[in-house]
């Protein structure tokens, strides 16, 4: 189920962006980035809509998928 990004609270965004980050490999190439400069990132790509949050009724957990 799609939890659109602009209805949670900043404090609920930032906490799912910041559990997103902590637990995906996001780290790529040569650069090394802050947990802030990571979390921008995400936050970038779910306001341009290139990813969305998704919650997960069964395992009670939200991930951030990409749209392609």
């Amino acid at each position: 189920m799609e939890i659109p990004w602009n209805e949670l609270s900043p404090e609920a965004l930032n906490g799912v962006v910041e559990e997103f980050v902590t637990r995906e490999a996001t780290d790529h190439g040569h650069e090394t980035y802050s947990l802030e400069q990571k979390m921008a990132q995400v936050l970038v790509q779910l306001r341009s809509g290139r990813a969305r949050i998704e919650f997960d009724p069964a395992q009670e957990s939200c991930t951030i998928v990409r749209v392609d």
